[in-house]
């Protein structure tokens, strides 16, 4: 619902596609790959499993990864509905052992090169200078990286692969931020953000590729540390709308992939927050039990595993942490920010086995009283950048304010006859004329920056 960029992004990214050899940590093979099955000086071809064989250093050997990764024959017959916790016996082991605290605490956050080019070239196109002075500090605020589809996983190998020579070179310890998001039928309960995959097309399975090309590329570069954000409103639609029939036909795969994701990623020390919507959506009381007993049940059929955080909140909409008084919108919600959204949900969570840790999103919050209904999320007028990314957060549940949702790229188009217009994206408060979800809005960007709070 909130964003699918553009894989022309990737042209700029990864210009060694169009060489006569596949770059490091490009792809060179794997069922229906029809490029460069050779790799550069240095690299050789190495299968990771049969949908995926990429560039990686020195011999063309078969990486330890996968000797510790379910293979995707076995973890098809893990159960993914709840209650009976086999989904554990088949999941990877890992060794590391996280940290007991906060994981952005003592850590320098990886900065976007894509998002920070995005910024610079809207900033130099805004004529006013003290606007453009104010618009050019954002593109040194840190976002997270949205891997929305499967084409873009090598991305995430490019910019390892800098955050640890960035950190060699300055001895800081470095983080990469991303958001893991490309289940099948993906965003059931709207139509702006539709992923790649289809469930009746292998869906699943190829889901499963994805995470285990995401967790490749993270498996080469132990020394940074990665923190994602789990899959979008997936698990909160489970909560909310199984009514809706592509909901419901997508349950049992958004589990048995989050559940995925999660193995797989605690096997290579990835510090996870599932996402939890935000307090308009799941903050409702009749929502929380049934949310925390999702999100812990999950868990446990994951096999509690140790990277698993928390919760993300507010990604890529527009609450307040803690509203100086209740939007009126809020009505009939005591839950009407998401600081007591969260003090209502982390009790919730604790008494099921969850850990109760948070993120929450502010990028786009800095002005409240913009919409005319609480569920408008698509490019709502009048909006503003909100509280920097920052670990004092006045919350001991809350381990960090963060930037999810890169400001300036499109929630989804205003164009009536396209075929990811979300009738959301033409209501009287959403921005208008505004182009695909997750291509640039200039003027979106420049209206965020002009009503920032605090101030850029």
């Amino acid at each position: 619902m909130f964003r699918f960029a553009a894989l022309l992004a990737l042209a700029s990214l990864i210009p060694a596609f169009v060489e006569a050899a596949a770059p490091l940590y490009g792809q060179c093979g794997g069922i229906g790959w029809n490029g460069d099955t050779t790799c550069v000086s240095g690299a050789s071809c190495s299968k990771l499993n049969d949908y995926y064989s990429q560039c990686l250093p020195g011999s063309a050997t078969t990486p330890s990864t996968t000797t510790t990764r379910t293979s995707t024959s076995t973890t098809t017959t893990r159960t993914s509905t709840g209650g009976t916790g086999t989904g554990t016996s088949s999941a990877p082991t890992s060794t590391a052992t996280p940290d007991a605290g906060n994981p952005f605490t003592g850590y320098t956050i990886y900065l976007t090169p894509y998002y920070a080019d995005e910024v610079k070239a809207a900033a130099n196109a805004i004529t006013d200078s003290t606007q453009k002075a104010k618009a050019l500090t954002v593109a040194n605020i840190p976002t997270f990286t949205w891997f929305d589809v499967i084409a873009k996983t090598p991305t995430l190998g490019t910019y390892l692969a800098d955050a640890d020579a960035k950190s060699k070179a300055s001895g800081q310890k470095y983080l990469v931020q991303i958001v893991v998001y490309d289940l099948p039928d993906r965003d059931c309960a709207a139509l702006a953000s539709n992923g790649e995959f289809s469930i009746a097309n292998n869906g699943l399975a190829n889901y499963k590729t994805y995470i285990d090309q995401l967790v490749a590329q993270i498996k080469q570069y132990p020394n940074v540390r990665v923190v994602a954000v789990i899959e979008p409103d997936s698990l909160a639609n489970l909560v909310t709308n199984l009514n809706v029939a592509k909901c419901s036909g997508a349950q049992a795969a958004y589990k048995s992939g989050v559940t995925y994701a999660m193995q797989q990623l605690n096997a290579v020390g990835v510090y996870m927050y599932l996402d939890a919507g935000h307090a308009g959506w799941l903050g409702w009381p009749a929502n929380l039990t049934p949310a925390a007993q999702l999100f812990a049940q999950l868990y446990k059929d994951a096999g509690s595993p140790k990277f698993v955080r928390g919760l993300a909140t507010n990604v890529a909409n527009y609450n307040a942490l803690s509203a100086a008084s209740p939007d009126p919108i809020t009505q009939g919600n005591n839950n009407y920010d998401e600081i007591h959204y969260i003090n209502a949900l982390g009790p919730a969570l604790s008494s099921q086995g969850f850990p109760a840790h948070f993120i929450v999103d502010q990028g786009r919050s800095g002005v409240q009283n913009i919409r005319s209904q609480w569920g408008d999320w698509c490019n709502v007028k009048g909006a503003g950048f909100g509280t920097r990314p920052t670990t004092n957060t006045g919350s001991s549940l809350i381990d960090a304010i963060v930037w999810v949702k890169p400001g300036g790229e499109c929630d989804g188009t205003s164009n009536t006859s396209a075929a990811r217009y979300d009738s959301h994206c033409g209501l009287s408060d959403a921005a208008q004329p505004a182009p695909e979800a997750g291509t640039w809005f200039q003027a979106y960007f420049e209206t965020l920056v002009k009503n920032a709070s605090p101030a850029l």
